[in-house]
């Protein structure tokens, strides 16, 4: 099959960003080749996700520590900073101590980048032009592993993972909303392209949460055939992919009836999953097989697969949209 179409003006700037936990790098991918064209090496330990710069010209991973979330081990308490033209780190975040933090999100709408702090129960708030901490927002709940905010900026969601529960946060005033439970433990999180539902995968049953953003409560349970983990809507706002990590599957549910409608076999330890920003594809991490397997939305087949790194995680797109 011919490449995934990029439009022109992409091409020659975007890339794929994927943080390689077990490898301690990030991987560079050139999305039109389908290859990895370089790999950064972190300062310390590991870190497990990736943003970008609306401009494409900067990364950012924090460095969670070399364990896993609710799990005994070092506690990460900075952030690489990395040009990813020169592909080298110029700068660094500092928490002070350890946080272990996570999910850093870019928001266009404040200017800031928001990460999740996990041992400090909070979401950190930092100016990415002066690399400086602004502001905290304390989520009530341990464990506050991911994060995703509405389009506009103005609310937060974190997955507490060992709570079980998803914190409502308000952004600009800094202060938790509400606390919803969910279940025994989650995993990951993403919101709708209408900013209605809220998505969590429940990690004691094969099924997913739709909690409703205007009454903070969960509205409807999404059957799945395996556990789920990570999750994200494509753009027409028509389906829910969710990946089942011990299923090496990537689940496509139709939103409209909240059933699942088909499966895609995908390479090993399947955790996160970005949608490109054309719509066109859906890109894939595998964790254990060190490999990105991209989607062709058009068609739901696996197109290609990529060779990252070891521990293939975060995944994040830089450059023109």
């Amino acid at each position: 099959m011919a490449p995934l179409a990029l439009m022109a003006q992409d091409s020659s700037k975007a890339v794929l960003l994927v943080a390689n936990q077990k490898d301690q790098n990030l991987s560079i991918v050139d999305p039109v080749a389908n290859q990895q064209t370089a790999a950064v090496k972190e300062n310390a330990f590991t870190g497990h996700e990736v943003a970008a710069s609306p401009d494409g010209k900067t990364a950012y991973v924090p460095i969670y520590g070399d364990s896993g979330v609710g799990k005994p081990g070092t506690d990460g308490q900075t952030m690489d900073v990395i040009d990813i033209a020169s592909r080298k780190i110029t700068g660094t975040v500092d928490f002070g101590h350890g946080v272990r933090p996570h999910k850093p999100v870019y928001d266009p709408a404040s200017g800031l980048l928001y990460v999740t702090t996990e041992l400090d129960h909070s979401v950190t708030a930092i100016d990415p032009h002066t690399l400086k901490i602004v502001g905290s927002i304390p989520t009530g709940q341990a464990e506050s592993h991911m994060l995703v905010l509405t389009h506009d900026g103005r609310k937060g969601y974190t997955a507490n993972v060992g709570p079980g529960t998803v914190s409502v946060l308000d952004m600009k005033g800094r202060k938790t909303i509400a606390v919803i439970p969910v279940a025994g433990q989650v995993q990951r999180i993403s919101i709708s392209n209408d900013d209605k539902l809220v998505f969590t995968a429940d990690q004691t049953q094969p099924r997913l949460a739709a909690i409703d953003t205007a009454t903070n409560k969960v509205k409807s349970w999404i059957a799945l055939p395996s556990i789920g983990y990570g999750t994200a809507p494509t753009l027409d706002g028509r389906w829910l992919l969710v990946v089942m990590t011990s299923a090496n599957k990537v689940a496509v549910v139709d939103l409209a009836t909240q059933k699942v409608v088909r499966t895609l076999d995908v390479p090993e330890d399947p955790t996160e999953l970005l949608v490109r920003p054309d719509g066109h594809a859906a890109y894939v991490a595998c964790g254990t097989s060190g490999k990105v397997a991209v989607i062709d939305l058009s068609d739901w087949k696996v197109q290609t697969i990529i060779s990252a790194g070891k521990g293939a995680d975060g995944l994040a797109w830089a450059g023109t949209h």
